[in-house]
């Protein structure tokens, strides 16, 4: 089975035969066989051939950087060979549509929205923040354009994280700050919610889909913006799950994040805990009612984007992935 290597150790990428070597600054070497590898994610500084490159380019592998202090940098995406010229106009015709684009970004948000209650609900479903998102959540479907869209899903999801000071255990948290991260769990947030985002690209790229033709997100010429979109409906149930793992057993300590100007980060230990856990949690799998079968997180991801090709041809109605599990 294919799937994610995490290269948090500085060193030179290059290739050998048919396989990937990763050589770090201390000598040591691994070599990964290509047919084994998924996605590729860079922490550290590293040196690469473009032998490396056009290996990964023939296996159509996606590279994805990250900065020293664990923020998404870009990515390397190979010629995409599942192109479908007619599925791309359809994905504009469903942005360009008010209505249609409407429908979509207000499922992406009620998906989202859902899967934050059942969070806190497995805590305490007597928290006021609950009842608050359920007054407002219903607003959805009033709003006319997706500035109120976005402003209904900026209540809840303020709302959303101030559940978390009560949910957090060993470590203090008082609000959201995202540029930079100021504090141990903002960190976390944000590290975590990078993961997710090059993990939804990588499965968007395995599709026919367009990943910079997006509904909720505004498209532009620096993000993939699709891709978030999709990572709002799983950043609740693998993110913050993985958060709340790491902080409340005590698996991520004081050690892990430095702090200096202003601004925290993790350390290479702690990155590597907090990309152990997330991969083992895509990995985790969940009986699928309509499959019949296990699946993973990651599985469910790819079949979110498969949902959406069959709603923008016509074929079925999109419906967010609501956890039932």
């Amino acid at each position: 089975m294919r799937k994610s290597y995490n290269i948090v150790s500085s060193g030179t990428l290059s290739r050998d035969e048919n396989s990937i070597l990763h050589e770090s600054k201390d000598g040591v070497k691994r070599r990964i066989p290509i047919e084994t590898v998924d996605e590729i994610n860079i922490f550290s500084d590293l040196s690469i051939t473009t032998k490396f490159l056009n290996l990964i380019s023939q296996y159509e592998i996606p590279v994805h950087f990250f900065n020293y202090y664990g923020f998404y940098t870009g990515s390397f995406m190979p010629r995409k060979r599942n192109i479908s010229g007619y599925l791309i106009v359809e994905q504009v015709r469903h942005y360009l549509d008010t209505e249609k684009r409407l429908y979509l970004a207000k499922a992406f948000v009620d998906g989202a929205i859902f899967n934050m209650v059942r969070n806190m609900k497995e805590y305490d479903s007597t928290f006021e923040e609950v009842k608050e998102i359920e007054k407002i959540w219903g607003r959805i479907n009033e709003v006319q354009n997706i500035e109120e869209l976005m402003s209904v899903e900026g209540a809840v999801r303020k709302l959303y994280y101030k559940s978390f000071s009560k949910i957090i255990k060993n470590f203090t948290f008082q609000k959201r700050v995202k540029r930079p991260p100021v504090d141990p769990v903002n960190t976390l947030i944000s590290f975590l919610n990078s993961l997710m985002y090059t993990t939804v690209l990588t499965e968007v790229y395995k599709t026919h889909l367009e990943p910079t033709i997006s509904y909720l997100h505004e498209p532009s010429e620096k993000r993939y913006s699709l891709a978030l979109d999709i990572a709002e409906i799983f950043k609740p149930m693998v993110c913050d799950k993985v958060l709340f793992r790491l902080t409340n057993l005590g698996m991520i300590k004081e050690e892990d994040i430095e702090c200096e100007n202003d601004i925290c980060y993790l350390t290479e230990n702690g990155k590597k805990k907090v990309i152990k856990e997330f991969s083992d949690k895509l990995l985790t799998t969940i009986y699928h009612r309509t499959l019949k079968r296990n699946v993973s997180y990651r599985e469910m991801i790819r079949f979110e984007c498969y949902k959406l090709i069959r709603h923008v041809l016509n074929d079925e109605i999109y419906k967010p992935l609501k956890a039932w599990w």
